[in-house]
């Protein structure tokens, strides 16, 4: 979990090109928050990857990522952080001030469940000069000095805001982000890939199959996905980044 993902990103870009389309996911664990592992037919691995290539000679794949989450607050700063392991936000250690924001009680017993309502409820939101800005929750919490370890890099001295938790307008705008998608660069598609974040299932319920079904309508194409831990695909607007809280929808069409 205290992985830098974004960094794997880079490595994609610095071997094919700024240019280069990355979409995937970080493997779940059950909500553990622990460790994940992904697997193929002959190997599996704790610290490893799976990468599908396809050519785009032959194959036009698009994406796009989308939260939905609402940024709540003043703007703050990082004032300490090393990659994704962010120490203090305005001076504060960061889980003292999400404590202090979020009003989460003191006396929770188990870490697990603090840290878990920490990630899924209220998640930092990574300010940018282009694009949207892109979900960094503290993914695993460093108990001894209040840090927490974020998916993707949050620099030093770069703003944040903290979020609200979701409402039911999270979807329509996941809904409508894909219908631009179709509208504006993919009328057509053979095949859907989704990844969608656990932490949507836990913020939204049995709501949640509502925002696949509405996904799955605006092509009617063969669909397939998964939950994760975290998600990798270009932002809105921005660069390739890693995800959190977000569905990212790819979409595949062959070329004639």
């Amino acid at each position: 979990m205290e992985t830098d993902a974004e960094q794997l990103l880079f490595g994609f870009e610095d071997v094919i090109g700024k240019q280069v389309n990355v979409y995937g996911e970080m493997a779940g664990d059950d909500f553990l928050l622990k460790e994940q592992f992904v697997f193929t037919n002959e190997k599996s691995s704790n610290r490893g990857m799976v990468v599908l290539a396809l050519d785009e000679r032959k194959i036009e794949i698009k994406g796009v990522a989308t939260c939905g989450w609402k940024a709540v607050g003043t703007e703050k700063t990082v004032t300490k952080s090393e990659s994704n392991h962010v120490f203090r936000v305005d001076n504060i250690p960061v889980f003292e001030l999400t404590k202090k924001y979020g009003c989460i009680d003191d006396l929770i017993e188990k870490q697990e469940m603090l840290a878990l309502e920490i990630a899924i409820n209220f998640p930092l939101q990574l300010q940018r000069e282009e694009g949207d800005p892109v979900m960094r929750p503290g993914l695993a919490i460093d108990w001894n000095d209040g840090s927490f370890y974020c998916s993707g890099t949050v620099p030093e001295g770069s703003k944040v805001r903290f979020s609200l938790p979701p409402d039911f307008d999270v979807m329509e705008k996941v809904i409508k982000g894909v219908e631009k998608l179709k509208a504006t660069e993919m009328p057509e598609a053979d095949a859907v890939v989704v990844f969608s974040c656990a932490g949507r299932v836990l913020s939204l319920g049995p709501l949640v199959s509502q925002e696949i079904e509405g996904i799955k309508n605006v092509w009617n194409a063969p669909m397939v996905g998964m939950f994760s831990n975290a998600e990798l695909a270009r932002a809105t607007g921005g660069n390739l980044e890693m995800h959190n809280l977000t569905t990212c929808c790819i979409v595949l069409k062959e070329k004639s």
